[in-house]
């Protein structure tokens, strides 16, 4: 039985504050000397009650329905120590108001027996808000499928008796004509009938450049039309598309996960019965050997073990550790969607790894022009720059970035035609220049064996090979130092990525990754993570394409560059701001500061309680004859309440 979503309990929370300010200033008049007399304690045990226990039976009702569960079903949890610790406190204070005057004389103070309404408005208020945080970056699974779903067009243009008609997506039927126009999404899968463009894949391979298409080339559904316009065949449509498939993966995937066990959840499962226990041998002892009135006597300490036992600070140990690493991670540049992943990150083995945007730049560069013999290198690349100025190809946009940084000039190029999986060509002062691909029978010498992972882009001047581009995805300047820093922190780095085999070993040689899985599709992506899970390594997988979304969702945390797609970022658990590796490696140290901060004040919040419990239960009775007053077991609480929260505070100046 799981709590209800964020916007179900923003009105508790917002009753429960309304409600508990007042109780808490009522409750803490007491103790301030000028504010002593200013209400009539009796006046003011009433109005605690009155405005205390909607807070309890309402506000905090999704926790006293898990607290019955869990009693129902023998599965103690944070929720079980919860409700008993804020039941005792309400029931016992309530007892106070009503039966005040039959309570033993050592137990009443000035003012009559102490009350204890404050604890439980208070800490149901607390773990409020820190249910709602936690239930808010649920409220993100969702997203990342919208996201995908808004890739296909609404419509498709089809092609029928020499007719073009809109229609809708869903009516597209496998064997239908449909033209796709420059600019848009291709609608369905299937083949180029007539035609060729330069089609945007990237939402599918993650790689930056658009592949040519021309007629019987296969084209999916939701990738991009660059620049010309085509009729294609409908083959696959509906749930059988490729976008589909990548939805229904995401949706498996995030269906697949498992809520991450607190820390708080696997104590509690030893602490509640042992707390249970402590107050049922307190209240029998106490009815058996005490004195009289033996059943107040027992009452009282018993409750005073539950009260000094309240997780009060244990409702506090894990969100607010949370919350303060939350937000010193957004100061860095990582941002957490997901506070479970955070928590998890700090048992990472293993980093799957993009490559394109996330290890490289995602933008191709010139790296070299190498001329063939009776050429010069600015010719070439001044020639190549004038043809390409007609295109708006990445490849091209690169070139003339690249002539224009040296300064070469641009010669206006007349006649410019595109080629489809050939290239482009033009006449550039009366010379007929072609820009493509490498030409077979090119010369060896010119395969730039020093990058042999370059794309390389051949030019011919009147038909005579004159020399070839080098054109490279840099890896980040900042890639080498932050795969440096994860081997230190013990992860094992993997690249997967949809590039050619040549590119990915390259880059991986430089980088000295563990591994390299080159060629893979989304499923594959996510296979990989699946597989890496099913060895019991804590993966971690880090991208910015669509094509990643599978493979994020799927893996024990997906860390998104913010830099890349919105669907990434939405099945990712991180986001890196910069879209800077060295964000995962500030991850990392945020996690592990987090986790220790959470253990110290899990240890915090139980050693005054642990320490306290036998006193609360009067074990100095027989030598001293002192019983712990509650009210003294409620300043405990607080006390640890406080360290706790001290501690937290703490993650603010974290060195990531």
């Amino acid at each position: 039985m799981g709590l209800p979503a964020a916007q179900f309990l923003m009105p508790r929370f917002w009753v429960a504050l309304a409600l508990s300010l007042p109780v808490f200033a009522l409750a803490m008049s007491e103790m301030v000397p000028g504010l002593r007399h200013a209400v009539d304690p009796r006046l003011s045990g009433w109005l605690q009650l009155a405005f205390t226990t909607p807070v309890f039976f309402w506000s905090g009702a999704p926790f006293v329905r898990r607290w019955w569960v869990s009693l129902r079903e023998r599965d103690t949890n944070m929720f079980t120590l919860i409700v008993t610790g804020t039941g005792a406190a309400y029931f016992y204070s309530v007892a106070a108001v009503l039966f005040g005057d039959r309570f033993p004389a050592t137990l009443r103070g000035a003012h009559g027996v102490p009350l204890y309404f404050e604890a439980a408005a208070v800490i149901t208020t607390i773990v409020l808000i820190g249910q709602i945080l936690e239930q808010r970056a649920h409220a993100h699974t969702d997203a990342a499928i919208r996201a995908l779903m808004d890739l296909a067009p609404a419509t498709a243009h089809r092609m029928r008796d020499g007719r073009e008609e809109n229609v809708p997506l869903d009516a597209v039927v496998p064997g239908d004509l449909l033209r796709v126009r420059p600019g848009e999404k291709v609608p369905v899968d299937g083949r180029v009938t007539e035609g060729g463009s330069n089609v945007d894949e990237s939402m599918l391979t993650g790689e930056p450049v658009p592949v040519a298409k021309a007629t019987a080339d296969a084209v999916s559904g939701g990738t991009l039309n660059a620049t010309g316009s085509f009729v294609m065949r409908a083959e696959r449509v509906g749930r059988d598309t490729l976008l589909a498939q990548i939805i229904r993966l995401v949706e498996e995937a995030q269906a697949s996960e498992a809520p991450i066990q607190r820390l708080a959840d696997r104590v509690a499962v030893w602490f509640v019965p042992a707390v249970a226990g402590a107050a049922a041998l307190t209240f029998g002892l106490w009815l058996w050997l005490g004195p009289e009135p033996r059943l107040i006597f027992a009452f009282v300490n018993a409750v005073a073990v539950l009260i000094i036992a309240c997780p009060c600070a244990l409702g506090l140990a894990t969100p607010v550790s949370l919350v303060t690493g939350i937000g010193r991670g957004a100061q860095a540049g990582v941002l957490v969607k997901n506070a479970g992943a955070l928590e998890q990150l700090a048992h990472a083995t293993t980093l799957l790894v993009d490559k394109t945007g996330t290890l490289t730049e995602g933008r191709p560069r010139v790296v070299g022009v190498q001329p063939a013999g009776g050429f010069n290198e600015a010719e070439v690349l001044s020639l190549a720059a004038a043809v390409e100025s007609a295109s708006e190809h990445p490849l091209a946009r690169a070139i003339i970035e690249a002539a224009r940084t040296r300064g070469l000039p641009l010669p206006a190029a007349e006649s410019f035609l595109a080629e489809p999986g050939t290239g482009v060509t033009a006449r550039v002062d009366g010379r007929r220049i072609q820009v493509g691909r490498i030409i077979p029978a090119a010369p060896e010498n010119l395969a730039f064996d020093q990058n042999p992972a370059a794309m390389l882009v051949g030019v011919t001047i009147d038909g005579r090979f004159a020399g070839t581009v080098a054109l490279d995805d840099p890896i980040k300047a900042t890639t080498p130092e932050a795969i440096a820093e994860l081997h230190r922190l013990g992860l094992r780095v993997v690249m997967v990525t949809g590039d050619r085999e040549a590119t990915a070993r390259a880059v991986a040689q430089k980088l000295g990754l563990d591994d390299v899985h080159a060629g893979v599709t989304p499923a594959r992506k996510q296979e990989l993570v699946r597989e890496h899970r099913r060895r019991g390594e804590c993966v971690v997988f880090a991208g910015d394409g669509i094509n990643d979304a599978p493979a994020l969702a799927a893996a024990d945390i997906g860390i998104a560059m913010g830099t890349g797609t919105d669907v990434a970022m939405h099945s990712a658990g991180l986001v890196l701001v910069k879209g800077d590796l060295r964000g995962i490696v500030k991850a990392l140290h945020l996690s592990r500061a987090v986790l220790r901060n959470i253990k110290q004040n899990l240890f915090l919040a139980f050693i005054y309680n642990g320490l306290g419990i036998p006193i609360a239960a009067g074990a100095l009775y027989p030598v001293f004859g002192w019983l712990l007053n509650p009210m003294l077991a409620g300043v405990a609480m607080s006390l640890s309440s406080i360290c706790v929260v001290t501690n937290a505070l703490r993650l603010k100046n974290a060195r990531l």
